[in-house]
């Protein structure tokens, strides 16, 4: 296997939070993203929840979209469910999410902000990292200037020199078994293994992934209803083919068939969840920008594919 057919690259990372308010006035006052879009309360009174989303059928889902510097669509979810779980993953459990972001001085930050260390608290209960070096070959680099504008219009963050979201880092069960899932089925690209514990891949474009191995305590990764709760999408041609593509990989499932919103801020997206053997569900989306209903009410945006290729460096 090369990666999925038609992949473009990392469409958005989501993350389920205990508080979809505080945390999109977070990402967007102190980390200097900008809300691109919220959508209506997402329930229904069947099964669709369940099949569509691995949640319970009763759950409902409130979800907001943050352009996050140059590169990134950060999805940010808030469930109501009845097997809620609203602790969130230490750093050493399995399903830990931690957001990596690329600041010029990474000790001037830490003395700014007044923290102790180079991880900033969130509300959602998981650090955020910054960093300023550890440049691998083949790894994303820091861009130019801190923006959620195509056009590079600079942007206003709490934190000083910041310049890129650096990478998603999951831990998880088996380091082995999860780097080989991303490299030969998804198509990432193993950079480095810098210790035993950990590893780094170039997915795409635009993004890094670190996966981190864990070393004790919850050994279940939460469920995307529960806070801590987490997907990632691809931007791909083609939906249909790689739903198809995915559901030959022994251990992955596609939950329901892939549907195209009717109707809402982002009518015209095309989408499916597929639950994989590595405990991180894959969203393949295939989003029209420059044709979606918000566009016509705000002048934000979400980070487009547009002409971006795979294999692009």
């Amino acid at each position: 296997m090369s990666g999925v057919p038609g992949a473009r690259r990392v469409d958005h990372v989501a993350l389920t939070v205990p508080n979809l308010d505080d945390a999109v006035a977070f990402a967007t006052d102190v980390l200097g993203g900008e809300l691109v879009y919220r959508l209506p309360p997402l329930t229904h009174e069947d099964d669709w929840m369940s099949r569509h989303l691995d949640v319970h059928a009763r759950s409902c889902a409130e979800i907001a979209l943050v352009r996050l510097g140059p590169t990134t669509n950060l999805e940010l979810f808030e469930y109501t469910a009845p097997d809620h779980d609203p602790v969130p993953p230490r750093p050493h459990d399995v399903g830990h999410t931690r957001l990596g972001l690329f600041v010029d001085d990474v000790r001037a930050a830490v003395r700014e902000l007044g923290l102790r260390s180079a991880l900033l608290p969130t509300p959602w209960g998981m650090p955020i990292e910054l960093r300023d070096h550890g440049e691998v070959p083949g790894r994303f680099g820091p861009c130019p200037v801190w923006s959620n504008r195509d056009d590079g219009t600079p942007a206003a963050a709490m934190i000083p020199g910041l310049r890129n979201v650096d990478h998603i880092s999951y831990t998880v069960a088996d380091l082995d078994g999860t780097a080989a899932f991303f490299a030969d089925v998804l198509g990432a690209e193993l950079l480095c293994r810098n210790t035993i514990d950990r590893v780094a891949l170039r997915m795409g474009p635009t993004d890094n992934i670190e996966l981190n191995r864990a070393s004790g305590g919850r050994r279940e990764p939460p469920r995307n209803s529960d806070v801590g709760g987490r997907h990632l999408a691809l931007h791909v041609d083609d939906v249909d083919a790689a739903a198809a593509y995915l559901a030959a990989v022994p251990g992955c499932v596609v939950l329901g068939e892939p549907e195209t919103i009717a109707d809402g801020p982002i009518a015209g997206d095309r989408w499916v969840y597929v639950r994989t053997r590595i405990g991180l569900h894959i969203e393949l989306v295939h989003m029209p920008d420059g044709a979606l209903p918000y566009e016509r009410h705000t002048t934000a945006r979400r980070r487009a594919t547009g002409d971006l290729a795979w294999t692009d460096r």
